[in-house]
């Protein structure tokens, strides 16, 4: 199968930025496009072969799902990823009625997002080679693909989510205080942020404690805005 061709709408440079370098990382698929506005993602969608958009719900001209509701009712079928910072769930129920494939919380590991794209990318394969399912269990499966399992060993994906939450919730956290807020040990929550670090998405610094004179190291999130 050819690479699965991506259309980025994402109104924040830095973000839209961060989003392309995710996709274009991932075998299988590349950003053919980055678009900041409703009224340009629209634009795009009507003149370039896209077979997936990574669409923010806030956009500066409109709402995300107007963008997908305007692109049905344009006859474009193309599959929707929202991925958004927000979390009520009637946004949520709204945007899977209206045919939208995956829903991406705001600040995410990219291990988050290349486990949706992966499970996206299989679920297509399948439809398009006219695989039948065997049972409900895969039938759960396809509709609920799990998304933690490529996470590098010993790490969690639902903890890792978290913590990625907490750094975009703050300017800077040190893993005693990412230990506490997630219940976890000092060791287990500096594991996550090293391993974020080591990916370019989180930033080590060190602050540095006046009474004792020794510097903690502290960790910031730098993909995402």
């Amino acid at each position: 199968m050819p690479d699965l061709r991506v259309l980025v709408v994402e109104d924040d440079p830095v973000a839209a930025e961060a989003h392309r370098v995710y996709v274009d990382r991932l075998p299988g698929f590349v950003c053919v496009g980055l678009a900041g506005t409703a009224a340009r993602a629209l634009h795009i969608l009507s003149g370039e072969q896209v077979d997936l958009v990574l669409l923010d719900m806030n956009l500066p001209d409109g709402h995300g799902l107007d963008v997908v509701r305007r692109m049905r009712a344009a006859g474009n079928q193309t599959d929707v990823v929202a991925v958004t910072a927000a979390r009520e769930v009637a946004a949520v129920q709204a945007a899977a009625r209206i045919g939208v494939v995956q829903y991406v919380l705001k600040p995410f590991a990219f291990e988050t997002l290349r486990d949706r794209l992966t499970a996206y990318a299989r679920q297509r394969r399948a439809a398009e080679s006219g695989q039948v399912v065997a049972d409900q269990d895969e039938v759960d499966r396809l509709l609920h693909p799990a998304t933690s399992s490529s996470v590098p060993k010993g790490l969690a994906g639902s903890v890792l989510d978290r913590v990625v939450t907490l750094l975009g919730n703050r300017e800077s956290w040190t893993a005693e205080e990412v230990a506490t807020s997630i219940g976890t040990s000092r060791i287990t929550a500096r594991r996550y942020l090293e391993h974020l670090a080591d990916q370019g998405q989180a930033l080590r610094t060190q602050r540095y404690d006046g009474r004792s004179g020794r510097p903690k190291v502290e960790y910031s999130w730098v993909s995402e805005s």
